[in-house]
């Protein structure tokens, strides 16, 4: 394994995970594959270095893998589900055991603040906690039928192998909203994380491992593969995986519903945001400020909900955006190890690349940049990927910002007049994942959730764009792709529906009174 930071204590976080040096690119859950794929370098965007690398999976592992989860469903859903949900209990524990590691790992891995990176860890904690409740509540319906003697009613059977492929922004929680609910449903689970967060990745398969060893869980419930798009495009195209769950660029997530639609799959995609936050007359600056700030430079940008567009009430523009640029000059930006900095990297130099290239495409377009792109040298800035929280006034229409883009650029505009003028303008976006609003008026707040409101998936009031809970269904439209994971009733998606009708007389009536003698 490549040499780490010592003085960061990651070696020791790698340990305390079970992360050893092997070839660790594919997994069943109990057994991992000794696989020839390329070489892939995990590198911390904190300070450039090489934390350790992984051969990826080749074609053959992931055959190896899906059909362990073949053999591993037939037997995983003939478990009670109640049971089911208590292994997954017994995983929540465990991370609430693993936490401060595994959200150290995170924010050493993909950048994001440690707060940011034991979050994300309590995110996975928290979703067990509602999948175990859930697992004794996998209910239909009962219907009245129109023929006497005859009961009708509803049930959910689970589907079989759920794909998984997520993202570098939040590398573990979005794969365990999949994997606590596709468990409990009886599902059983191979997993594609992004190749620039592989570590991370094997920390929960070796988390996940000891608690299914400790209950005799089916090897090949829980499978992994590393790698490229190579991978996610067997998955895609792969008729024995019935859902694929991708989350990612709108790019990616219509490439994967093109393979996924063409053999009559399901996917369930979670994709781009282009996130804005109304401000109106009303709104208090109190609760504008924080909401504003850490939607628009926590995880520097790179959350799927970031907030990307402020649209100011022409009457308070001014003061809203005096006091935004001012409290951008108080972010610090550096090491997100340090609990005293507010921001920290990009994820990779290709990240950089397109936050500058996005701001000259802003000034080449008319926009008028208030707060310039900046990529930090120097000390602690070594990796390169550290960059200034950019502000820019530019106007809706333009065609970057239409654009999501994946890095701390916050585009500010003016609207007039009422408030269904801002809700316009926020819906004239082609994604449609979330929203806010601030504001004390309660005709303004009942207007952008009204039915001509706000377009996106999450509609927020008082509240920023991101920082979802997971009690409720997660999920956008548009381009956002129109899935739901996590709370609410998200579960059905990783279920079949079917609908049982019963007759307990002797005879045999017919549907809609029809008669068919013999």
């Amino acid at each position: 394994m490549a040499e780490v930071l010592t003085d960061l204590g990651i070696k020791n976080i790698l340990t305390q995970l079970n992360i050893e040096p092997m070839n660790n690119g594919a997994s069943t859950g109990g057994h991992w594959f000794n696989t020839r794929g390329e070489q892939i370098d995990s590198i911390s965007p904190v300070d450039g270095r090489v934390i350790a690398s992984v051969k990826s999976a080749t074609e053959a592992d992931y055959e190896a893998v899906v059909l362990k989860a073949q053999e591993a469903f037939k037997e995983w859903r003939m478990v009670p589900a109640p049971k089911r949900g208590e292994v997954v209990r017994q995983l929540g524990e465990k991370l609430r055991e693993y936490k401060e590691p595994l959200g150290k790992l995170v924010s050493y891995e993909m950048g994001k603040s440690l707060q940011e990176g034991l979050g994300e860890v309590q995110e996975m904690i928290d979703i067990c906690d509602f999948a175990v409740g859930l697992s004794r509540q996998l209910h239909g319906l009962t219907m009245h039928s129109e023929r006497p003697g005859h009961r009708m009613y509803e049930q959910y059977h689970p589907l079989g192998i759920v794909g998984i492929i997520s993202a570098f922004n939040f590398p573990v929680a979005v794969w365990n909203w999949n994997t606590a609910l596709a468990w409990v449903c009886g599902d059983v689970c191979v997993w594609k994380p992004s190749e620039k967060a592989p570590l991370t990745a094997i920390a929960c398969q070796q988390i996940t491992k000891e608690v299914f060893d400790a209950n005799d869980v089916p090897e090949g419930v829980s499978g992994l593969v590393i790698g490229g798009a190579e991978i996610g495009k067997l998955m895609a195209e792969d008729k024995r995986v019935p859902l694929v769950s991708a989350t990612g660029s709108t790019r990616m997530g219509k490439s994967v519903s093109a393979a996924v639609g063409a053999r009559l799959g399901k996917s369930l995609l979670e994709l781009g945001g282009n996130n804005a936050i109304i401000i109106t007359p009303t709104a208090d600056l109190n609760i504008v400020l924080p909401g504003a700030v850490f939607g628009a430079v926590g995880t520097c940008g790179q959350r799927c909900t970031s907030t990307r567009r402020l649209i100011i009430h022409e009457e308070v523009y001014d003061k809203v955006l005096s006091a935004i640029t001012g409290a951008y000059g108080q972010l610090r930006i550096g090491d997100p190890l340090d609990e005293n900095n507010h921001v920290g990297p990009l994820i990779d130099q290709d990240a950089v690349n397109m936050y500058l290239g996005a701001v000259e495409k802003a000034k080449a377009q008319g926009a008028n940049v208030l707060i310039d792109a900046e990529v930090l040298t120097g000390e602690g800035f070594e990796s390169g990927c550290y960059v200034k929280p950019v502000i820019i006034e530019a106007k809706n229409e333009l065609q970057i910002v239409q654009d999501e883009t994946f890095a701390p650029i916050l585009y500010v505009m003016k609207y007039s007049g009422a408030v269904e003028n801002a809700i316009k303008q926020q819906n004239n976006v082609p994604q449609g994942l979330s929203s806010a609003i601030m504001t004390a008026s309660l005709k303004e707040s009942e207007a952008f959730l009204a039915v001509s409101g706000s377009d996106c998936g999450i509609a927020n009031v008082n509240i920023g764009t991101s920082g979802a809970e997971i009690g409720g269904a997660f999920g956008g439209e548009k381009e956002t792709g129109g899935g739901r994971e996590s709370g609410s009733d998200a579960w059905k998606i990783y279920m079949r529906r079917q609908t049982n009708t019963i007759n307990y007389t002797d005879s045999l009536p017919l549907a809609q009174g029809i008669k068919f003698e013999l």
